[in-house]
């Protein structure tokens, strides 16, 4: 039953209160129901573009249908629009600017405090650089009583100089205002201790990482015709990537590296399932011409659904410089297709290394080249590596658990504020809530 597709202006919003029962279920991957005699505990979920609705899916509705009120505010956007519609949220559209703009970032500031002040929501959660510091300022000063920051990834990782060293000063801003940050894996969690972003008790890790797991459903082994469509032949070897084309994704050496997988085996085809990203990483003229007019380069622009274009794989690639935990190596991984990507923060934690995949060092065309390689010259190692990749997804990402651990840690913050000053940061209680 649709619930709510509304797009509001920040001037419509009226304070809400909620109670909710005395207990919740123990099982993290079955959270209970908040009281559905009593309003819902509001939620807004934060984030800077709405490109990053595309890693949202599935999280917006499960907390939705746990009883949470759910507001989505980005950037404006169809995918802000699209979202909303898909998970039955509300969604605001505040712009913010993804690179470093002062007058610009105390506008957008002054905008968040104004909607939470008239929202009064019980929680937020925001990630993403930016709007992980905008939102997270913004809450403390309108004294939400639950605040967590959702650490997806680390920016500052392939920055140097004064942009590092502000980066560094952000995340720690963003982390001191909130109560709670969830790292999307264990490197990222380590990293960001290591980094001194907050105590080790505020760096949370649920589970064994992921912000929302996998649809095993929608992202499953099986035939597809999209070869054809492509122009991929039907016995060509497909080397696949897929996410935003950029600098920090490893654009540059992957292109080079094909050059070196074609001259080994002339049939090979490189699809990018992506788009060329106007971010401060945007991949110079140069090399989008290059990829543009390669005859064996196919590049799809944004696709809605990815899931066909994995089918199509014989091996997917991914020689990222940081990242949080890759959903785009579990999505392939679940689909039974074999893995490349690198040793850098979040992208190790997503492979078991000659089990699922391989894990090479970050900036090194070679490198790439001689792994995709071994496994196009070894389809049953191809085949074997497949079938332990999706065994390992369904035994540790899929979505209902993934997100029910999430739905749990937050039902649990709820609870304890009922009884605990709102500023006072929340505690460990129970296993599921333990950083692993």
């Amino acid at each position: 039953m649709f619930k709510r597709n509304i797009q509001v202006a920040a001037t419509d919003f009226l304070p809400t209160s909620f109670s909710v029962r005395n207990h919740f279920s123990s099982s993290a991957a079955h959270p209970a129901q908040l009281s559905p005699s009593s309003r819902s505990p509001h939620i807004v979920v934060g984030i800077t573009s709405p490109q990053t609705c595309l890693v949202l899916g599935g999280r917006l509705r499960t907390l939705r249908e746990a009883g949470f009120r759910v507001t989505l505010v980005s950037g404006p956007g169809e995918l802000l629009t699209r979202t909303a519609a898909e998970e039955e949220v509300e969604s605001i559209a505040i712009p913010m600017r993804r690179e470093i703009a002062p007058l610009a970032d105390i506008v957008s500031l002054a905008r968040l405090w104004w909607l939470l002040y008239r929202l009064k929501p019980e929680m937020t959660e925001f990630s993403t650089p930016k709007a992980g510091l905008l939102g997270s300022i913004a809450a403390l000063l309108c004294g939400v009583p639950t605040r967590v920051y959702c650490l997806r990834g680390l920016k500052l990782e392939t920055c140097t100089g004064v942009k590092r060293r502000i980066l560094l000063a952000t995340e720690r801003v963003a982390s001191a205002c909130s109560h709670a940050v969830l790292c999307n894996s264990d490197s990222l969690r380590s990293e960001a201790l290591a980094l001194g972003l907050a105590p080790e008790s505020k760096l949370r890790l649920l589970g064994s990482g992921s912000s929302n797991g996998v649809d095993v459903e929608r992202f499953q082994p099986g035939p597809s015709d999209l070869r054809a469509r492509l122009g991929l032949p039907l016995h060509a070897y497909v080397v696949g990537f897929v996410g935003r084309l950029t600098r920090d994704k490893g654009l540059p050496e992957l292109v080079e590296a094909f050059d070196a997988i074609l001259a080994a085996k002339p049939e090979s085809h490189l699809l990018l399932v992506g788009w060329f990203d106007a971010a401060e990483d945007a991949l110079g003229d140069d090399l989008r011409a290059r990829i543009q007019s390669h005859p064996r380069i196919h590049m799809t622009g944004f696709v809605a659904d990815t899931a066909p274009y994995y089918r199509v794989m014989d091996v997917m690639v991914l020689p990222t410089w940081r990242e949080g935990f890759p959903n785009v190596v579990l999505e392939a991984a679940a689909t039974g297709i074999p893995v490349v990507t690198t040793l850098c923060t979040g992208s190790r934690d997503a492979v078991l290394p000659e089990v699922t995949g391989l894990l090479i060092p970050p900036g090194y065309p070679v490198a790439i080249s001689e792994a995709v390689l071994q496994l196009l010259r070894s389809p049953k190692r191809r085949c074997r590596m497949g079938l332990a990749a999706r065994a390992w997804v369904l035994d540790h990402y899929v979505n209902g658990r993934v997100l029910g651990l999430t739905v749990g840690y937050y039902q649990s913050l709820l609870v304890r504020n009922l009884t605990r000053d709102s500023r006072v940061g929340p505690v460990s209680t129970g296993t599921a809530l333990s950083p692993i």
